[in-house]
């Protein structure tokens, strides 16, 4: 009898789908085993980078520079270094639809500004960035982008070296550098190592997620609409400081993740990808399929095996050049489905039916093994609400091969609970049910809220909770209702995701001192202003406001993370729920949990049965004074167990309290 793939060993439920899942299991290494012929292995395979674009090599003592453009009529290279002359330095077309131009040493040099003049297969002529082009910067005046060559006479001597086996659970920090300072302006790749990761590190987290960092032609895209993938952008500063940066961060003991956009790219001529070679099928679908009308952007072709390595030569670039720890996949679910996940997901037919997009689930298998074979212990976490079965599984499982999925539908349940429902209404079964409704053996980063809710339009957990009297009432020395059930509930809102949610936590700049402003690029709306486009350090810097208390909160939720392995342990079981008092029970790591929900029912003498019996002592408390709670629970009492195996405890109104064994 044929042996099952794990996946369907471990879901009997996929098993009428057992034949698409081992399809796509043998699509993968038929596809494997046809690259390792021609290139000896997947990382050779994702060298595109090292081939194409402009390169100076020391042996030759000559520049090539290469594009692939198979359809294109005519290329040359065009730039300061021939005063922009569209005729004098053409390219030559070679085999597979790539063209060459070779020149001498002292022809080129670093700095200069560059571009390919291209006359398409439909006649266009334009001029374009080319496609592997490592820095491309922009016209501060004309706001024009234009390539640069980047070769540095002094590369970036690295100080630090780092292995991503060493992060465990992953904790974390999700930044934009631009957007990382106090003033209203963009920041720099500098000014975050420098100022910001001590502040991250300080706060208890091992990870860094940065956005935006490939280059975007609008600043107020979050960085999702890319135009030069192997472009570091150049807002925040140069490749170097970007190296400076990650450099830091691993001397702080700190991962650094990308946040890799290969879901769409901008639709831009000028700046980006979009009919490169004049065919409209070069890079992307031709016609409908190669438009994603929800982003107005475009739709890579991942069945033409040159895009799918051009993708892999970008994924394999950031982790060697940058010596970035793995990457957050942005907009998996869009990948993934023909529709682009725009649709609801009722059963099982909805992974493996005629939607599926089997070339882009190809290509994120190809990609999750290439991330392992050249950084091993990399994080590679897929942005994915549909809940693809086996997303998160080793490829020999039947997966795809990602380490860590997002938990999505978490910060859409906090907020629609705080938008629609009464504290007074919430439905502790279904609390419980959505944050621990993860599939088995697939690790999930749980998140409270996302950076989504901190723009302009929606909001954040703090400013749903407690608004405008953020600005009046946030002072140690206020007391204020708002203020009051708003911060209690914060902190019990991040320890019960924490605790139930997943096997990752992630946290957006500022959330986890309550930043009180949305997030607000800047554009023709708001008189293209940076105001909102800033994180205020200042508020959790002040020794007299309420901000420095959830942040020393949140800090000791990530050490007692750490601590405990809380997130590399099994899932939380819960105890028991107790709808009276509003109480849900729960145990994780050898530690009791206990979670009061109630307005304003706090309860004396509650009972709780101890698993093994051992009595227990508190170790956490979202009510501890030092946190900006009322400080109801005294610390040093030790809770002994009865010979019924129960101890009892007072369980304040809106506190989470944290048992472990003595």
């Amino acid at each position: 009898m044929k042996e099952k793939p794990k996946l369907v060993v471990d879901d009997p439920w996929l098993e009428p789908h057992q034949d698409a899942i081992e399809r796509r299991m043998k699509r993968f290494v038929d596809e494997l085993e046809a690259i390792k012929n021609h290139a000896r292995s997947l990382a050779v395979h994702a060298t595109g980078h090292k081939y194409a674009g402009i390169h100076f090599h020391p042996l030759s003592n000559e520049w090539t520079a290469r594009e692939w453009a198979p359809e294109a009529q005519a290329i040359s290279l065009i730039g300061d270094f021939n005063g922009w002359n569209r005729e004098s330095h053409p390219l030559e077309k070679f085999a597979g639809g790539v063209w060459q131009l070779k020149l001498p040493a002292d022809l080129l040099a670093h700095g200069q500004m560059v571009k390919l003049h291209i006359i398409g297969a439909d006649g266009s002529r334009r001029d374009r960035i080319p496609a592997c082009i490592r820095r491309a910067v922009q016209d501060p005046v004309t706001h024009d982008y234009c390539g640069q060559i980047w070769n540095p006479p002094v590369p970036y001597v690295w100080k630090n070296e780092f292995d991503p086996k060493s992060v465990g659970a992953p904790l974390i920090y999700e930044s934009h550098v631009g957007m990382g300072g106090e003033e209203p302006r963009v920041h720099t790749y500098r000014e975050f190592a420098d100022g910001v990761l001590p502040r991250i590190a300080k706060a208890g987290y091992n990870t860094v997620q940065l956005m935006a960092v490939q280059e975007h032609p609008y600043y107020g895209s979050f960085g999702y609409h890319v135009s030069s993938f192997f472009a570091p952008c150049s807002r925040f500063g140069t490749p170097e400081d970007l190296k400076y940066l990650i450099d830091t961060a691993h001397g702080l003991g700190l991962a650094v993740l990308l946040d890799i956009v290969h879901s769409h790219a901008v639709k831009n001529i000028a700046e980006g990808l979009n009919d490169f070679d004049g065919s409209g099928h070069q890079y992307f679908h031709e016609g409908p399929r190669g438009d994603h009308p929800q982003w107005d952007s475009k739709c890579f072709d991942y069945g033409r095996p040159e895009v799918r390595q051009f993708l892999l030569s970008n994924v394999r670039y950031w982790l060697e050049e940058f010596r970035f720890d793995g990457f957050r996949f942005d907009g998996v679910t869009s990948m993934l489905y023909h529709s682009r996940g725009n649709k609801a997901f009722g059963s099982y037919d909805d992974y493996f039916g005629s939607d599926a997009d089997e070339e882009a689930i190809l290509y994120l298998n190809l990609a999750a093994a290439l991330i392992q074979e050249v950084k091993p212990g990399a994080i590679a976490i897929a942005e994915d609400m549909s809940g693809m079965p086996g997303l998160c599984r080793p490829n020999n499982d039947g997966g795809i091969g990602f380490t860590h999925r997002l938990a999505m539908g978490i910060p859409d349940y906090w907020i629609k609970l705080l938008k629609h429902s009464r504290d007074e209404d919430w439905n502790l079964d279904e609390l419980w049910g959505v944050l621990s409704n993860r599939r088995y053996g697939e690790a999930t980063i749980a998140y409270a809220e996302s950076h989504d809710q901190a723009l302009v339009g929606d909001k954040t957990l703090a400013f749903w909770l407690m608004d405008q009297e953020m600005y009046w009432h946030m002072g140690k020395d206020d007391p204020h209702s708002v203020i009051d059930r708003g911060m209690a509930l914060h902190k019990l809102i991040r320890l019960v995701t924490l605790v139930l949610g997943g096997e990752g936590w992630l946290n957006f700049m500022g959330n986890e001192f309550g930043h009180p402003e949305w997030l607000d690029f800047p554009r023709e709306g708001n008189g293209w202003s940076f105001h909102y486009c800033r994180r205020q350090w200042s508020l959790v810097d002040n020794p007299d406001l309420k901000y420095g208390q959830l942040a020393a909160f949140d800090r000791e939720l990530m050490d007692f993370a750490r601590r405990t392995n809380l997130l590399a342990s099994p899932p939380a079981q819960v105890l028991y729920i107790d709808h009276g008092p509003k109480i849900l029970v729960a145990e994780r790591a050898n530690h009791i949990f206990v979670f009061n929900f109630s307005v304003g029912n706090s309860v004396f003498g509650y009972p709780i049965r101890v698993p093994c019996g051992e009595p227990r002592e508190l170790v956490l408390d979202t009510d501890d004074a030092d946190s900006g709670g009322h400080g109801r629970v005294d610390p040093v009492v030790h809770y002994p167990v009865d010979a019924e195996g129960m101890m009892r405890i007072y369980s304040p109104s809106r506190t989470g309290l944290v048992f472990a064994k003595m």
